[in-house]
């Protein structure tokens, strides 16, 4: 009935990728059960809220971004929301705020977070969830809901994947009593591979969101238990910025590389303006074989190139949605870009510093020809669940990366601003790409070589997914292995010719580090391929 094959194809019905099976399953399951993309979507949403629980929650945020077939695509942003009071303003000042630093360990490379309750924004998940559904949904909610309700309440068992990533984050996933015991050994340590991962208070919660949709997660007893947590224990949100959250509707923005148009996120988010400026600058550009010393050259300035435009259009210091939209169009100002065409076409020079989170994605092509790309993140988690809900609440307050101008000190109640792109390539043949990545910064990244793979390198989606990949940021390089393996590859012998980018550093294995791109793909002829990203233990199926 379904193919599981990596790059898995079909001619008929739908096609699904994600970052786990139990997530692939549950959009997969809705779709044979009569659900279009955007069940699908939400089944899958929810399915992830429950077995990827360190990339993503109800408690966090996300965008969507709709193809509905034979009409206009339209993004969904649910991603969180500021709180309207700093911690000056809180009804108790002096008492501590919950908030601290912890490090996240990727093997080759450190990452700090904040936590605490002090971290945590307004989620937008149950919203989300609530308002795709029913402008573009064909089936109650509760019914899509329904594989994720029976996954947190059977439970599933935890992948070799699953157990890293909770190790890369262990002190995040062991801050508290609650996360401690869903995931920690009754014996202390984390719970390793095989272990059953059970959840039924947030079975009950998922069950509360099909039945009375998002209101008690914003005006109800939720939302109680919410303020209540962060007044005793050191958290900024009140009940006004729940109440007052609301979805946000918008045109993506569109690009354009070698004939094909790429609908991606704008403004608030930076992800997608940083994507789209990478592929104005390399179009037209002859990208050389996939693995060379001129192909991982170009790509790695394009990239540096980037960075460096990012800082001078203010968009790495945009916290907002009218910083943001004002950056972002400076950034495509004919001058600035053509400047930064010029110093790429001029070769690799040594780029001044950089700008320096838990995510996940879901890809859906469904037969009638509806698309849903849809990112999702809890930021790593706080540290901390909702009181008798089981749901982990976000961190996004304690992303440095989203707080650029230090912590709490962003604009107050307002949408905050992200990198996550959830994106469509609408090709010039007539075919279709639905992708997207995690991986904090290196989401942009990720996503622009797998489209420039696809659309530059002729790649199937699986090739594409699994190639190796490149970051370059802060005047560093990081390469993943296999270019070596390409014609006239690389080794660790070959790193100084990319001198010029910064200090190169070859990673041992295929790492998360550098995103999980799940992408799936409607051929012209009607033909659909999925392939979800290994590295973060994806998966795909083909109905």
């Amino acid at each position: 009935m379904a193919s599981r094959a990596a790059g898995a194809r079909s001619r008929h019905g739908g096609a699904v990728a994600g970052g786990h099976d139990e997530t692939v399953r549950a959009a997969a399951e809705i779709l044979a059960a009569g659900g279009n993309a955007f069940d699908a979507a939400c089944a899958g949403i929810a399915a992830a809220c429950v077995c990827e629980p360190v990339l993503a929650s109800l408690g966090g945020g996300g965008f969507l971004l709709a193809e509905p077939a034979g009409a206009a695509p339209r993004l969904y942003d649910f991603f969180v929301d500021t709180p309207a009071r700093g911690p000056e303003e809180r009804p108790a000042p002096s008492a501590p705020l919950d908030f601290a630093a912890v490090e996240a360990d990727f093997g080759t490379a450190r990452q700090v977070f904040h936590i605490g309750l002090a971290a945590t924004a307004v989620p937008g998940v149950p919203a989300g969830l609530e308002t795709v559904a029913s402008e573009l949904g064909r089936l109650p909610l509760a019914r899509s809901l329904a594989p994720a309700v029976a996954l947190a309440g059977d439970g599933y068992a935890l992948r070799p994947i699953d157990a890293f990533v909770a190790s890369v984050v262990e002190p995040i996933v062991s801050a508290s009593p609650g996360l401690r015991a869903l995931h920690c050994q009754p014996g202390g340590g984390l719970r390793q591979a095989g272990s059953r991962l059970v959840q039924p208070e947030l079975a009950e919660s998922l069950g509360r969101l099909g039945r009375e949709g998002a209101a008690p997660f914003y005006r109800g007893d939720l939302a109680q238990r919410l303020v209540q947590a962060c007044a005793e224990a050191g958290g900024l949100l009140a009940a006004e910025d729940l109440a007052g959250y609301r979805v946000v509707r918008r045109a993506p923005l569109a690009a354009a590389y070698d004939g094909n148009r790429i609908l991606t996120n704008g403004p608030p988010s930076s992800g997608g303006p940083l994507i789209a400026f990478a592929l104005a600058l390399l179009d037209g550009l002859p990208l050389g074989a996939f693995g060379t010393a001129r192909n991982l050259t170009l790509l790695g300035q394009a990239m540096a190139l980037t960075n460096e435009a990012r800082g001078e259009s203010g968009l790495a210091l945009a916290e907002d949605a009218a910083e943001e939209a004002a950056a972002a169009a400076r950034l495509f100002e004919p001058g600035l870009l053509a400047r930064y065409r010029d110093a790429l076409a001029a070769g690799p020079a040594r780029p001044g510093p950089g700008v320096t989170r838990g995510t996940t994605h879901l890809s859906v092509i469904d037969a009638a020809g509806n698309a849903a790309a849809a990112t999702l993140s809890n930021g790593e988690g706080c540290g901390r669940l909702l009181p008798g809900s089981g749901i982990h609440l976000n961190n996004m307050l304690g992303e440095e990366d989203l707080n650029p101008r230090g912590f709490h000190r962003w604009p107050r109640g307002v949408r905050l601003g992200s990198m996550m792109a959830p994106s469509l390539a609408q090709e010039a043949g007539g075919g279709l790409l639905c992708l997207g990545s995690g991986g904090s910064n290196r989401l942009r990244t990720a996503i622009l070589q797998v489209l420039l793979d696809c659309l530059g390198h002729g790649m199937a989606p699986a090739e594409a997914v699994a190639a190796p990949r490149m970051h370059v940021e802060g005047g560093r390089v990081q390469l993943e292995p296999g270019f070596e393996a390409t014609e006239r590859g690389i080794g660790h012998d070959d790193l100084p010719w990319l001198a010029g980018l910064g200090p190169a550093t070859l990673w041992p294995a295929r790492n998360l580090y550098f995103g999980g791109v799940h992408l799936v793909r409607r051929a012209a002829d009607g033909r659909l391929e999925a392939a979800g990203d290994p590295r973060r233990g994806g998966a795909e199926l083909v109905l």
